[in-house]
């Protein structure tokens, strides 16, 4: 191997080198800003983690929704008619929020199998549905016919 190899070669090594630290940066930024979606069944058999931020989908249980008498504290039942979730969310909600609808929210699951919300989103008009909630309700809906 002849000396203008040897460099090439070592140059060569030394991109790729940085290269994969580059990706391997990248890669490991991207991993902590994934926000997961999870159905109620999944939140009650474990697969949510605890005190990492994921969204849950699913209908809000009708008679379920209370108001604190001050401030905007309001909680609510998630369900996807197998299992159920508390969800507790401090803000305005949307105008389309109702019970009996399906909605996507996005926070933390604390230790108490408590849903901590940072942000509820609605469907936005009747034929809608987000896709997860759809996707998630069907896979519950082919479990119990089964």
């Amino acid at each position: 191997m002849t000396l203008v190899q040897k460099k090439r070669l070592l140059w060569i090594s030394l991109i790729t080198a940085i290269a994969a630290i580059i990706i391997s940066l990248v890669l490991f930024a991207l991993s902590q800003n994934i926000n997961l979606f999870y159905s109620p069944s999944e939140v009650a058999v474990g697969n949510a983690p605890k005190q990492h931020m994921i969204r849950v989908g699913g209908m809000v249980e009708k008679g379920s929704m209370q108001r604190a008498k001050d401030g905007l504290a309001v909680s609510f039942v998630l369900t996807d008619f197998q299992h159920q979730l508390t969800v507790h969310y401090t803000g305005i909600l949307p105008d389309l929020f109702r019970e009996g609808q399906g909605i996507v929210a996005q926070g933390m699951l604390d230790n108490n199998q408590q849903f901590q919300a940072s942000e509820v989103l609605a469907k936005h008009d009747e034929n809608y549905m987000p896709p997860e909630v759809a996707q998630a309700l069907a896979k519950v809906k082919n479990n119990d016919k089964q």
